[in-house]
């Protein structure tokens, strides 16, 4: 399908060109440029109304400074499409975010515009303090604009760099762009004082009038002395609360009207001649433009496919019940849990739609919160309960809890606390690519020691660990890893069922080779297993469940009984499940053909989980093809994970 950008849109190849048209044009830019991404994503899909959100912002930003030698650098990057369009990008944008096309967020291989690769939140001020500094020392006259969203600020790091911007007193513009959102709505006491700076318009207008009084004045050092010495009386008598960023030594400007594209250009005119630190507070309306965006922010913040005329989203209708997706099942489950429990608790940072923890939000706001972008504190406020004898499911992200490491070694498997966490998206996630895949979490977990790590391979599984991860008997750190996307069960509220901690099943006996599985890919191997049965290789399988502690008793068996192994796991190769299986037969003298088949060591772009799982071979088809090979029946060596199976 074509897209036909408009004709002043048509125009704009880079920067350069947009800064050749008039202030009176960019309004019609700003309407041609949000028409173009709201026409390419109800296509495509993609991240929708965070980039609506900032269309004036990204027109102004490559209309003011002359980027790329001006560093813009963004946060997150999911509301960098029309960065993208603007940047030399337009022709090839309906690929964003399919196999083999642009990604979804920044990346410095991919254009120069792209200063710095993106995709977790909160780095652009550190990152930007980093350029400015380095500018610095290199003596090169440029400027450097870090685009934050008032959910990032919840984090720590912004406030780490912020410390330091102060006295580094580097030439930099931080951009706070304040729409009460992240994905779900922002949370927490910045969230608050932020409100406050907006409706307080007491100070602003004040100081506006002042510094417009004063402009009138002879210029001269007494005259910007004395306008600074009473700027700074105003902060403290007229509005305390706006000394916070000042107390930082960043100098505050706004709260602006972040759509207003002729005062946005104004503004970031008059700051580029402000040498050193400044923050400018812009207000915008996340989804800006499309009016169902603007209305439910959550659901539009990545709708899929949808009919831009009418808003309906595309559903697949199925004939049969589908199975829930694994996210839903944990948060029904954890809500039985917790009226049979009153010590059971759920903590997520800012993910409570993305890992379904807002059904117990909902129904139990006193024992389930969102605590912000904060996955450090998340962890250890909920070592914090666990210590009260609280059962405390922490659900986070796979790629998120690696910003939360140190918590889960220093203060909660040191401490030997009972804190469950929950880690979705475990494994190759698709189309959010490196940044969001899940890769490293059973490589990164089973080297703690303490540490339970387990992987279900269905949603009764997933019911089941999490059962038994909560009882009072259970008394370790315990990690249940599960990946993006649906399950198999369209039937899956079982009755609970205690597991035995370190024990596998048995799902198929084979006399051939066997297959040891950690997981939902699992079910791959079923069916790849049955696959084989047709040229007559007899598969046994063995769904592990944990892979610390391992089951030691199936690993013996087997170990006695094939000479041929092969380990599947939807996670790095390196360090991960089959290690664990490697380092066990050595361990034992064992001397067996052990073939591992998971993420290779390499960055895996992004795709649909399907496409990469080809990729990487261990896909249906490639567990098959290995089993081949290995018993003698492939002409040529199949390759997984791009190294040649031996």
């Amino acid at each position: 399908m074509q897209f036909t950008p408009g004709p002043l849109l048509s125009k704009i190849n880079f920067p350069s060109d947009l800064r050749k048209l008039k202030k009176e044009d960019l309004q019609q830019v700003c309407n041609e440029l949000r028409q173009y991404i709201i026409d390419v994503v109800s296509v495509h899909g993609g991240h929708f109304g965070a980039s609506l959100g900032v269309v004036e912002l990204t027109t102004a930003l490559h209309y003011v400074y002359n980027t790329p030698d001006d560093l813009l650098v963004w946060d997150v990057g999911h509301q960098a499409y029309g960065h993208k369009i603007l940047t030399g990008r337009r022709d090839v944008f309906p690929t964003n975010r399919k196999y083999g096309g642009i990604s979804g967020f920044p990346k410095r291989s991919e254009s120069e515009y792209d200063t710095f690769g993106v995709g977790h939140s909160s780095t652009s001020i550190s990152a930007a303090l980093g350029m400015a500094i380095a500018s610095k020392l290199k003596g090169e006259d440029r400027q450097h604009i870090a685009i934050i969203g008032d959910g990032s600020f919840t984090a720590g790091l912004p406030f780490e760099a912020l410390q330091h911007a102060g006295v580094a007193n580097a030439n930099m513009l931080i951009i706070l762009n304040d729409n009460n959102m992240s994905i779900d709505p922002s949370v927490g006491a910045l969230k608050e004082y932020l409100c406050d700076i907006t409706t307080g318009k007491t100070y602003n207008k004040f100081r506006d009038d002042v510094w417009n009084v004063l402009g009138k004045m002879p210029k001269g050092k007494f005259t910007q002395s004395m306008a600074s010495k009473i700027e700074a009386g105003l902060k403290g008598v007229v509005n305390k609360k706006s000394n916070l960023f000042e107390a930082f030594g960043m100098r505050y400007f706004g709260p602006v009207d972040g759509h207003n594209i002729l005062k946005l250009v104004e503004t970031l005119r008059d700051l580029s001649k402000i040498p050193g630190p400044k923050i400018l507070h812009i207000n915008t309306v996340k989804g800006k433009g499309y009016d169902l965006a603007e209305q439910d922010q959550t659901l539009w913040h990545a709708p899929g496919l949808f009919d831009k005329s009418t808003g309906k989203i595309e559903k697949k209708i199925f004939d049969l019940p589908q199975p829930p997706k694994y996210q839903d099942v944990f948060g029904h489950t954890i809500i039985e849990l917790a009226k049979a429990n009153k010590k059971v608790m759920g903590i997520t940072p800012a993910m409570p739609s993305g890992c379904s923890l807002k059904y117990m939000i909902a129904e139990m706001p006193d024992r389930a919160f969102d605590v912000g972008i904060c996955e450090q504190h998340a962890v250890t406020v909920s070592a914090g309960l666990a210590t009260q004898g609280m059962r405390v499911f922490c659900n986070i992200y796979s790629s998120f809890m690696q910003r939360a490491y140190d918590q889960v070694i220093h203060d909660v498997a040191i401490q030997k606390l009972p804190v469950v966490l929950c880690l979705d998206r475990g494994g190759l996630v698709g189309d959010d690519g490196p940044t969001h895949h899940g890769c490293y979490d059973i490589a990164y977990m089973r080297c703690i020691p303490n540490m339970i790590v387990a992987a279900p391979m269905n949603e009764k599984e997933l019911r089941d660990m999490m059962y038994t991860a909560q009882l009072d008997e259970q008394q370790l750190p315990f990690t249940i890893r599960y990946p993006r996307g649906e399950g198999v069960m369209p039937e899956w509220r079982t009755a609970f069922e205690k597991q035995t901690i370190g024990k596998g099943r048995l799902i198929a006996d084979g006399k051939d080779i066997c297959i040891l599985s950690f997981g939902h890919v699992g079910n791959f191997a079923i069916t790849a297993s049955n696959d084989l049965a047709q040229k007559n290789i007899s598969a046994c399988h063995y769904d592990m469940r944990y892979c610390k502690p391992i089951d030691e008793e199936i690993l013996h068996s087997v170990a006695k009984l094939f000479d041929k192994i092969i380990t599947i796991e939807d996670g790095t190769v390196m360090g991960g499940f089959g290690s664990a299986v490697l380092e066990f037969f050595n361990n034992h003298g064992y001397n067996k053909t052990i073939t591992m088949l998971g993420i290779p060591d390499r960055l895996v772009e992004h795709g649909k989980p399907a496409e990469l799982h080809r990729e990487c071979g261990y896909d249906v088809q490639g567990i098959f093809e290995t089993a081949c090979v290995l018993m003698g029946l492939g002409k040529e060596k199949v390759t997984a994970n791009k190294l040649e199976l031996n």
